[in-house]
């Protein structure tokens, strides 16, 4: 991966971060706006009107360095991935309260669970409270949700294979993050945010970046990565996969055993290498 890697790299051949004068051409050098995601979830694509890369989650701040044809260019800023959103689903930048702690939450207009909905959010979604009213939050903007689906933006869970059992039977979705739709790399990169710590978005720069190589004659334990090359999965127990795949065309659990013999079946290679990220709070079975 080169240090000018365009998918963290905020170049798009017209505008560029100011840090980047001097290293690239560009007609503009921008320090950038930012803004956030107002909407559940928001494409983040390669090109204006182009393939889905990646998505922002409501709360998600994005960097804006451009606006032209009703898109946004910039870089989102908790992992850096850059490239183009829709203008009108991002708004002004606000400080957020909470955090959304289940797979998906329904938006009221009012604190009664009787009355129509206007919307959703999804698993790992930031918001502003406005205040408390009974068993229900209003949020910044009017709506209201059930306040048992949040927590403190400051409290984050220990267990990221439990955070992604909690997506388990979410559809497979390229460059999803949300219970709509997720992919491998975005289930491992969601389920590490919600325990606390960074991750980079695509599989072949979490495998770059996170945790320790094993030898493969070593045995995976719960909370382990196995990578393929562009694909990611998390060991749930002993000999058990957890992952996003375009097989089962869902998040699913799979022998390990018979997914590594599967993938290089199907030309999708040998494993390229087992991490282990020893920081992580992991909560493993006796």
């Amino acid at each position: 991966m080169s240090e000018l890697d365009p998918r963290i790299t905020p170049y798009n051949g017209s505008v560029a971060a100011s840090y980047l004068e001097g290293e690239v051409d560009a007609k503009t050098f921008s320090d950038g706006e930012l803004m956030q995601c107002t909407a559940a979830a928001a494409d983040i694509l390669g090109k204006v009107r182009g393939r889905r890369t990646s998505q922002l989650l409501c709360g998600d701040l994005f960097n804006v360095f451009e606006t032209r044809d009703g898109h946004c260019y910039g870089q989102a800023v908790n992992d850096g991935y850059c490239g183009y959103v829709r203008a009108d689903l991002l708004g002004e930048a606000e400080d957020p309260t909470h955090w959304v702690s289940v797979p998906a939450t329904h938006l009221y207009p009012g604190p009664h669970v009787r009355l129509m909905t206007s919307g959703a959010l999804f698993f790992g979604s930031e918001v502003t409270v406005a205040g408390v009213e009974g068993a229900w939050t209003r949020l910044v903007g009017g709506s209201c949700v059930p306040s048992v689906h949040l927590l403190p933006i400051e409290e984050r869970l220990g267990d990221p294979v439990t955070v992604a059992d909690l997506l388990l039977g979410s559809p497979y979705l390229w460059g999803g993050v949300t219970r709509y739709g997720i992919d491998c790399s975005g289930l491992v990169q969601l389920a590490w945010r919600a325990c606390g710590h960074e991750c980079p978005r695509d599989s072949d720069m979490q495998e770059a970046e996170l945790g320790e190589p094993l030898g493969f004659d070593e045995t995976p334990r719960r909370g382990d990565l196995v990578f393929w090359k562009g694909h990611v999965g998390l060991v749930a127990a002993h000999n058990m996969l957890l992952h996003a795949n375009a097989h089962h065309m869902a998040v699913a659990y799979e022998k390990l055993d018979a997914a590594i013999e599967r993938i290089a079946e199907a030309d999708g290679g040998p494993v390229t290498s087992i991490k282990r990220v020893e920081d992580l709070m992991i909560s493993r079975p006796d």
